[in-house]
């Protein structure tokens, strides 16, 4: 583009977000928003600086869309918060706190009151109201429940090369950290999955799965490898 089709750019960027701003949206810094003209904005939401916000995105009142955000196609219901963070062809819930730096990707749909927090991915998939997903998670090609909390580094392994796979988590489950959900697999209501399992089966409600190696201790082992480094005097 050249000088005079940046500066038509700016001036129809400046009319979009006026408008907005009339319409009862708040802007931290209205020069660095960048907005569509098919973007719908509920009143006292709240748009940080560098925000994007493209094709027929809705959201909704009294949102906090914060800095470095982008959302596409997608629709944002009232009172979210969503912090530095991506999302694409996708729902959130009333309440819901996404990111920072969380990836929703198309087909996802997340409940009301729910904590899709820092580094977790989501695809085509479906997490109920009040599940929570604080860190470091990818959920792909699954249906989550209402009331789940799936710990730090849980992965729903749904892909083995060739076919993508699908898995279900009832309602209160929980999903001990650094475990792994190998698709096609289903976790019925209130299970608990121990920390560091990989589950290839399904579990039924209410049951305790536990799948670890056993730990070896070795005493000695570093001294007699001569490996032990030695503290500089």
């Amino acid at each position: 583009m050249n000088i005079g089709e940046y500066k038509e750019l700016e001036q129809r960027r400046f009319i979009i977000n006026t408008q907005h701003l009339e319409n009862g949206v708040i802007f931290v810094d209205m020069r660095c928003a960048y907005i569509d003209e098919t973007v719908k904005i509920g009143a006292g939401t709240v748009i940080g600086p560098c925000v994007t916000l493209e094709g027929n995105t809705v959201i909704g009142e009294n949102c906090v869309i914060g800095q470095n955000t982008r959302i596409k196609d997608s629709v944002i219901a009232d009172h979210v918060e969503i912090q530095s963070s991506v999302i694409t062809e996708s729902e959130v819930g009333e309440g819901t706190k996404v990111g920072p730096f969380a990836y929703m990707r198309p087909g996802s749909k997340v409940g009301k009151d729910c904590k899709v927090g820092d580094f977790v991915e989501i695809k085509n998939s479906t997490f109920g109201d009040g599940s929570k997903a604080s860190h470091l998670t990818y959920i792909g090609d699954s249906d989550v429940g209402s009331g789940v909390n799936l710990g730090c580094g849980v992965v729903f392994v749904n892909y083995d090369g060739t076919n993508k796979y699908r898995s279900t988590v009832g309602d209160g489950a929980f999903i001990g950290c650094n475990s792994n959900l190998v698709s096609p697999v289903s976790v019925g209501e209130g299970a608990y999955i121990a920390a560091g399992s990989t589950v290839t089966e399904d579990v039924e409600a209410d049951a305790l799965y536990i799948a670890r190696p056993k730990g070896t201790k070795k005493q000695g082992w570093v001294s007699a490898k001569g490996i032990l480094k030695k503290k500089k005097k």
